[in-house]
């Protein structure tokens, strides 16, 4: 078993990460701290794909994905791009295809194309997409991600399905990455999610939980020998909330100043806000070696990527630093 692979979120307004920064200076912020991961250990940085703020939709800036992914191909020169996850139905697939295309060009072959179905149901109803059932915004990540990959591989695209019609989308450049750009498909739901996972993800992304991730891991793997695929070749990743510190109480003092922060911003929800960080289910809460253990449980269970959201990175990234200086070393 080969090392563990991390990631890091940057933070760009969606989970209210940017609160108190001057909307004009959020930018510097964000590249900032693109420069600071591109300088350190993390093998890729990522950013969510959406418009409306959580827990609740807000004023609060909140970010375009792929403009940001543009941005940091061109001022990062190592550090590998990712978003986590792309909304299918945001952009037509083969529009987004050209997109990755050309941001993998302008970064030097760097770019991750992680793409899901979608779920934040306020943001898609703001933005004139509907709300569709479940089962068509998964009939419309199957056809999407065909359609991607039939462009990066052949330089065109062409499917008449139920969902999408193209017909000779020309995708030209291709992409730098030989055999186009790695597909992460993200999400857990058991029946088609992960059955499309199966057929088409170098990649998956779905719960870091010991037990949903053993289940999830049981399923994918069912599901790889139905539709021929190896599912040893899966990477499979997970997100992690992260908040860090050498003793419990500072850790303590940590959550209590994110809670601080986001308070006068999220009001009664606050609460359920933090939970996130407060709850049993979070594993990367605590000392270094409370994470280091929780994260070879999990190594042991096949996890073989992880990818952290540190919540005070924009402002305080000395829990950054410690995570690179004692935890990556300890599981890469």
């Amino acid at each position: 078993m080969g090392g563990m692979r991390f990631g890091t979120f940057i933070p760009q307004g969606w989970r209210h990460d940017l609160v108190g920064i001057e909307p004009a200076a959020q930018w510097q912020a964000m590249n900032d701290l693109a420069q600071y991961v591109d300088a350190g250990p993390w093998e890729s940085l990522w950013v969510y794909d959406h418009f409306h703020t959580v827990p609740v939709p807000s004023e609060e800036p909140t970010h375009e994905a792929w403009t940001l992914m543009a941005a940091f191909a061109a001022t990062t020169s190592r550090v590998r791009l990712g978003q986590m996850c792309s909304c299918m139905t945001y952009r037509n697939p083969a529009y987004l295809a050209k997109i990755a295309a050309t941001v993998d060009i302008i970064s030097g072959g760097r770019v991750e194309m992680g793409i899901g179905a979608g779920w934040y149901e306020h943001e898609w109803r703001a933005y004139g997409y509907g709300f569709p059932s479940a089962g068509e915004r998964l009939g419309r990540l199957d056809e999407g991600v065909q359609i991607m990959q039939q462009a990066w591989r052949t330089g065109s695209a062409t499917l008449d399905g139920k969902h999408y019609q193209v017909d000779g989308a020309i995708v030209r450049p291709l992409p730098l990455q030989a055999g186009g750009i790695p597909t992460w498909i993200a999400g857990g739901g058991e029946k088609v999610t992960l059955k499309i996972a199966a057929k088409y993800a170098q990649y998956t992304n779905f719960s870091g939980i010991p037990e949903e991730f053993d289940q999830k891991s049981a399923l994918l793997r069912a599901h790889t020998i139905e539709v021929g695929t190896d599912f040893d070749a899966i990477v499979r990743s997970s997100n992690y909330n992260t908040v860090i510190a050498e003793t419990e109480a500072e850790v303590a003092d940590r959550l209590d100043a994110i809670e601080a922060r986001v308070a006068p911003y999220l009001g009664e929800r606050t609460a359920g806000f933090m939970r996130d960080y407060r709850s049993g289910r979070a594993l990367c809460v605590g000392t270094p070696e409370q994470i280091i253990e929780r994260l070879t449980d999990m190594k042991s269970r096949g996890l073989a990527y992880a990818i952290h959201y540190f919540p005070e990175a924009a402002y305080d990234r000395s829990g950054m630093d410690l995570f690179a200086q004692k935890v990556i070393p300890a599981l890469a």
